[in-house]
């Protein structure tokens, strides 16, 4: 069974940061990219960085470049986001999911950004 297992989301005033977690299991972790998508309220879902499964490489949304990094522990099979400079924008519900097409989600993990 796939599981995608986020944690780490949290109140947060703007300016601070977070570290999110997704662990995983049921498939071989180390052959595939990851990436986290958020969905924010009232929005669709939406990409926010991906990694590829060396964790060579990556890439993110234009609007959390210079502030989040995606990494990954294949060992650990776990990926995580390093927030920073959180703004109020960045506020919603977190995920992570491999790069397959695949309707297997995990429950998110709930970010907000606020005073």
């Amino acid at each position: 069974q796939i599981l995608f297992i986020e944690s780490g989301g949290g109140l947060v005033q703007p300016g601070g940061s977070l570290r999110l977690t997704c662990r995983t299991s049921g498939f071989t972790f180390s052959r595939y990219g990851m990436t986290w998508y958020r969905r924010a309220p009232g929005k669709e879902r939406e990409v926010v960085a991906s990694i590829t499964n060396t964790g060579g490489g990556t890439s993110y949304a234009e609007s959390v470049k210079g502030r989040f990094t995606i990494s990954r522990d294949n060992g650990e099979k776990t990926v995580y986001l390093q927030m920073n400079s959180l703004k109020s924008e960045d506020t919603g519900v977190y995920y992570c999911k491999w790069d397959v097409p695949s309707q297997v989600w995990g429950q998110g993990t709930q970010v907000t950004v606020s005073y």
